[in-house]
């Protein structure tokens, strides 16, 4: 699709999108697809269910799917531990990429020893994950390949705060503590009655979550790779329409929904006023607090938490990823002003797959919107981060720098005095 958009302007341009998005749509609708994650979800369900019945494990699984292989999210934190084992040894780089302030660094860096590694590492990066970036389902969102600083304080904190080879060693130490945790509750179970059939059920389970748990990521890692095709070949129809003056800036195209954008192309006349009054009504938007809940009639539901046993204080959440954490709080509202150190947990108003390079240098996470099977709580579980989703209003409550305890087994958080 990428090779063959290339070649089309205008209203083919557009003719050729509107069959991209019914192929789109075919892949999403492919029964498999959906066959394949709810297997990977329906065995994490059954083993913490089961092994807490038999064994009074709690969330089981959380460990069992630590460093599940063939996940294109975790891969994605990882590597960019990687290109920071690439800069590293570099002082010079490691220098010019803490004063970058615009998006044209990649070339500057060719001028500098170990510069052009360096930038070969990085683009290499942006060539498998440069479509991803915060908010990435809204296609207006500028990309990392759009504005690649974004990821230049993660890179350095990665330069700071771990030792070359941590991205292989942090995936091999999960996998064995997953195998570790799977040879201790097979054995356990084995010794209750009726325990050869309950030990050979767990196993056939975990070893289906390990094949299937990853492939959660791949449709929107697919989703997002087709966005962003589309997206450059429409902001490259955008700068036609202003070099003819028929627009004042290329992002007005975000105020259009996509048949008053091909009405535009086809007439090149656009409603300026339309325009405007998109822009302004967007504003007022962004000033309002999403409910937690919004049903299909578009009821805004609040709701409260009842939980029992839980510390006076505590703010309250969903558990999905279990363990204990204790550390600084660090709340970090943009990805591209992230200054972590090592202990540090992340607490956000939340999380997709664009904040996992963030993961690996964290021991804990604590967001505002968020469920068992969001994105961020798969990847806290496989690189065993505990944490705690749904906590409303943590970024207010929770100040940036406090100590705080994540109970991700019970799903609350303390601050600490």
């Amino acid at each position: 699709m990428q090779r063959d958009i290339g070649t089309k302007s205008g209203p083919a341009l557009f003719d050729f999108l509107l069959a991209a998005f019914e192929e789109h749509k075919r892949l999403l609708r492919d029964p498999q697809t959906m066959q394949v994650i709810m297997a990977g979800m329906e065995a994490t369900w059954w083993l913490n269910e089961q092994l807490q019945a038999w064994l009074g494990e709690k969330n089981a699984a959380d460990t069992l799917t630590l460093s599940a292989p063939h996940n294109v999210t975790s891969e994605m934190g990882l590597a960019l531990l990687d290109v920071a084992d690439v800069i590293r040894p570099y002082p010079e780089v490691v220098a010019f990429l803490q004063e970058v302030e615009d998006e044209g660094f990649l070339d500057e860096l060719a001028k500098l020893p170990g510069g052009p590694e360096a930038r070969d590492a990085i683009q290499a990066y942006l060539d498998r994950y440069g479509m991803r970036c915060v908010g990435e389902i809204d296609i207006t969102r500028p990309r990392w390949s759009e504005r690649p600083s974004t990821l230049v304080p993660v890179i350095l904190d990665n330069i700071r705060n771990f030792e070359p080879g941590a991205s292989k060693r942090r995936f091999e130490q999960g996998r064995q503590e997953a195998a570790k945790k799977e040879q201790d509750v097979l054995e356990r179970l084995r010794a209750l009655p009726d325990g050869r059939r309950k030990a050979e059920e767990t196993k056939r389970m975990i070893d289906r979550v390990r094949t299937f748990i990853g492939y959660r990521e791949y449709p929107k890692y697919a989703i997002v790779s087709r966005y962003f095709v589309y997206k450059r070949a429409l902001m490259e129809e955008a700068e036609r329409l202003v070099h003819a003056d028929v627009l004042r800036e290329k992002e007005d195209i975000f105020y259009l929904t996509f048949q008053e954008l091909h009405d535009v192309v086809r007439a090149q006349q656009a409603d300026d006023q339309l325009i405007q009054r998109r822009k302004d009504e967007f504003r007022s938007y962004q000033a309002l607090t999403p409910p937690r809940l919004l049903t299909s009639e578009g009821e805004g539901i609040a709701g409260a938490y009842r939980r029992d046993g839980v510390p006076a204080g505590a703010l309250v959440g969903l558990a999905v990823s279990g363990g204990i954490v204790e550390g600084r709080a660090r709340v970090i509202l943009d990805m591209a002003e992230a200054d972590l150190e090592p202990g540090d947990i992340l607490v956000t108003p939340y999380t997709d797959p664009s904040w996992s390079p963030l993961f690996v240098a964290v021991e804990g996470l604590v967001t505002e919107v968020g469920g068992f099977m969001t994105h961020g709580a798969v990847i806290a579980r496989e690189y065993g981060l505990p944490a705690v989703v749904g906590v409303e209003r943590a970024t207010k409550l929770i100040k940036d720098g406090q100590r705080i305890r994540v109970h991700g087994t019970d799903g609350y958080v303390e601050i600490l005095p």
